[in-house]
């Protein structure tokens, strides 16, 4: 299937077929010869038929009358079209591109196939089409632009091609919704789309290791799931450490001061074996009869469930999500597969508000299994905006809900992207002797109360000196919300559920006025680049721009360099003051996590032991995490935070380097000016321009991330030879041997660990300098020689695409129309 069908039955409102459409293999020329028992095969109802056969009638007669119900263009755009349908109708197809002099267009044939792909509704302008059709539009102008262009193989023709392909991305905010079971998130997160059945909520316990996305399914009116499992050589490895972990606690088990940790790993088990894990050994435990229902496990596949409801969805999903809740009669029926599971991907069809926005259910504090682990990190780092989750009746004091913000935040900040933290007070709805109260009276107490909480929980995030080192007040909001009379409305109005407030959020995330104006800017940039090309005898003047835009790009690439360098030494200087301190603190930073108060050795033998084995983290169940790299790298952390978040921040409205890539201008605005003939070619420039940065800066933004970790992770990777020691000891004396192995390698290595840290980090800065110059040189040299400096004459007369995308160009960018 083509971009044409599949924008034709998005824009008839038919985008439930678009599958049945792919799977009958309707491209765009089968589209058009659909006859009415090809119609009556492909849509079950009369009134889809009706309007189908009706539109399509329609679209045809269309392409035969462009001239007279075209949209209104300019009076300079609106002659050229004129002439261009005149010289077609007077002469048949100009197609062929050997011939000399200026070519003709034609309408009838090849470029009556784009025309079918405007807006055909007479005596309306441009600025009243949705932005949805618009793109919808220019989409198909440049598939039947991109059709035109010769497939001779020659440089220009494939970069052509290859930057119409490029005109494609999917930009995606990934909204991070943490918070600890039974605070609401299922049913915020319900409420929120309007689906009120898709995540389990009540009685069911929420799995504490599984991460949930859930994001629109544009392509099918199904409801989907995608289940990604963790590798078999990761449970295998995780069975291994699960019995190690009981066989080396064997002798504690008089100590029972905090024996979560053996619960969770029983529990664990327990779902996927029931009670045969007790007397197997880890390589019988692997035997495939084990995963009957799940080969796709086996297969290293991932499994899809498609479902015609949320609620059927949500059922299905249950034994790869949830714990058991132990209302299953047979043994058979309770084995339960979320420990197998990576991720899952919940689609729900048709759902706007996720058109371009994924929200991802999180657990708090990763997981003990590595990869689930890896990928915990990979997406808290990824998220623009996060949701804390909590019951409002004692938001504030939510130990929980600030343990996570707090051991997440260097992972959000300067080591992600996050730009705002939202902080939600679930159940405002909750009051209790309401009946003592008239209905206005519990509204205005439930108002009250709410007020109340935002005061005390803003107090509180202001205490959280760690998070503010990477969040300013301005970044944090806190909401009172009601999923239950959102939906109900008996006590409150859904306004004052604040239901909306985060709805709205999410469409000002979905941003469908970015990505149609980067579209349709590019699709501009290219069609000028197009129809500039195929002209000649400016020879001369191409060469004279071609020098002016290098003498540009080299003075504007050296300011470009003068402030990364800057940063650089700035960091150095940081650093090496992190260093010193590292080297005097270090001793006793271990010590505040090899010997914690309040803490009886044999129940921080079990924890520690979990911490060698995991490469320096653990989360124990009811305590905060302990990260030791992270502990030990904590000094050259706090030396650059500042000025890290200074030089790369989340906020969208900044950029990074003070800005000094955002203002980098080949300076085509003058040149344009001066160079009239080649005018075309400049603005395709001015937009690969533009296009450049973006893409730089999105680069920038991922791997400044890579540089923030890197001081954490070269730690970790210091001490991996430490902990493997550390993990090999057993029977008496174990926890002691553990302490003394990590104590002796930081005795011997902190002269050199702390210095290799900052010089790792160092190298990435200078390789991203090099790499930003090299990018912004590269890339737009290219585009000078290929648009400036290669013979056109094999490209086809683009200048009527051109007038009509021009002209939802100016609509977008709020020019005034030329026209009356």
């Amino acid at each position: 299937m083509d971009d044409f069908v599949r924008n034709k039955l998005t824009e008839w409102g038919l985008t439930e077929f678009i599958q049945k459409f792919q799977d009958e293999d309707i491209d765009e020329e089968g589209f058009l010869c659909l006859g009415d028992h090809d119609i009556d095969n492909l849509l079950p109802k009369v009134g889809q038929r009706a309007r189908f056969k009706k539109r399509l009638k329609l679209l045809k007669k269309g392409q035969n009358t462009t001239n007279q119900e075209t949209v209104a263009l300019s009076p300079q755009c609106q002659q050229e079209h004129e002439g261009a349908a005149g010289s077609a109708q007077a002469s048949p197809s100009t197609s062929d591109t050997s011939g000399k002099g200026k070519r003709k267009l034609d309408l009838q044939g090849e470029s009556s196939q784009w025309q079918s792909a405007t807006p055909k509704r007479r005596g309306t302008t441009l600025a009243s089409y949705t932005e949805g059709l618009i793109l919808s539009d220019v989409k198909n102008i440049m598939s039947h632009a991109q059709r035109r262009l010769s497939k001779q193989d020659n440089k220009l023709n494939k970069f052509l091609n290859d930057k119409i392909d490029d005109l494609e991305t999917d930009k995606r905010e990934l909204v991070g919704v943490f918070g600890k079971t039974g605070a609401g998130k299922s049913s915020l997160i319900n409420a929120i789309i309007g689906e009120k059945n898709l995540l389990p909520s009540g009685d069911i316990s929420a799995c504490t290791s599984v991460i949930i996305k859930v994001e629109a399914n544009m392509h099918s009116p199904t409801y989907e799931a995608e289940i990604e499992f963790i590798t078999k050589e990761d449970w295998q490895e995780e069975l291994w450490s699960s019995f190690n972990f009981f066989n080396n606690n064997a002798d504690l088990e008089n100590d029972r001061e905090d024996d979560s940790d053996d619960r969770d790993t029983a529990e664990k088990l327990s779902a996927v074996y029931g009670e045969e894990w007790k007397d197997k050994s880890p390589e019988n435990l692997m035997d495939s009869k084990y995963f009957k229902k799940v080969p796709e496990f086996l297969l290293s596949m991932k499994k899809t469930l498609k479902c015609e409801s949320a609620e059927e969805l949500s059922a299905k999903l249950a034994k790869y999500t949830r714990i058991d809740s132990k209302d299953s009669d047979s043994e058979e029926e309770r084995r339960w597969f979320w420990p197998l599971v990576r991720c899952v991907t919940v689609r729900v069809p048709r759902n706007d508000l996720l058109q371009h926005v994924t929200l991802v259910d999180l657990p708090g504090n990763g997981d003990r299994n590595k990869s689930r682990d890896k990928m915990w990190k990979e997406f808290v780092g990824s998220c623009s905006t996060v949701w804390v989750v909590t019951e409002i009746n004692r938001a504030a004091a939510e130990k929980e809900a600030w343990d996570i913000l707090e051991s997440a935040s260097s992972l959000m900040g300067n080591g992600g992207e996050c730009q705002q933290i939202h902080f939600i007070c679930t159940k405002s709805d909750h009051f209790g002797d309401s009946d003592d109260h008239s209905a206005a009276a519990v509204r205005a107490l439930i108002s009250k109360r709410n007020m109340r909480a935002k005061e005390e929980v803003t107090k509180e995030f202001r205490k959280l000196h760690k998070v503010k080192k990477h969040f300013s007040e301005d970044c944090f909001e806190v909401f009172t919300v009601s999923s239950k009379e959102f939906l109900k409305k008996k006590r409150l109005t859904p306004e004052e559920t604040e239901l909306p407030k985060l709805q709205e959020f999410l469409r000002g995330l979905n941003d469908r006025h970015s990505e149609t104006l980067n579209y349709v800017s590019g699709a501009h940039g290219i069609l000028c680049l197009i129809q500039g090309a195929s002209c000649r005898d400016v020879a001369g003047k191409k060469a004279d721009v071609c020098k002016d835009l290098e003498e540009n790009m080299r003075r504007e690439l050296d300011k470009v360099r003068k402030p990364m360098e800057k940063a650089y030494k700035t960091f150095e200087k940081c650093l090496s003051e992190g260093v010193a301190k590292s080297k005097r603190s270090c001793q006793r930073d271990l010590k505040s996590v090899l010997y914690p108060k309040r803490v009886s050795g044999s129940a921080f033998h079990k924890i520690l032991k979990c911490v060698v084995e995991n490469n320096g983290t653990h989360k124990p169940k009811h305590r905060k995490q302990i990260n030791l790299n992270a502990k030990l790298a904590s000094h050259l952390t706090d030396s650059i935070d500042e000025e890290f978040k200074k030089t790369f921040p989340n906020q969208s409205k900044c950029e990074p380097f003070n800005g000094v890539i955002g203002t980098f201008s080949l300076d085509t605005k003058r040149l344009i000016e001066k160079y009239k003939d080649v005018e075309l070619q400049l603005i395709f420039l001015q937009t690969e321009e533009e296009k450049t940065k973006t893409i730089l800066h999105k680069t920038i933004r991922e791997y400044k991330k890579t540089i923030y970790r890197s001081l954490t992770e070269t730690i970790g990777e210091t001490m991996e030879e430490c902990y493997q020691t550390a993990a090999g000891f057993e029977g008496s004396g174990t926890l002691e041997k553990m302490r003394s192995a990590i104590e002796k390698h930081i005795h011997y290595s902190k002269d050199t660990m702390f210095e290799q840290t900052r010089d790792v980090m160092l190298s990435q800065l200078t390789y991203l300098k090099e790499y930003i110059l090299k990018t912004l040189k590269d890339t737009l040299q290219k585009s000078i020689e290929l648009s400036l400096k290669t013979d056109g004459d094999s490209l086809p007369d683009v200048k009527v695409e051109l007038a009509e995308v021009k002209k939802y160009y100016k609509v977008l960018i709020g020019s005034p129309d030329e026209e009356d």
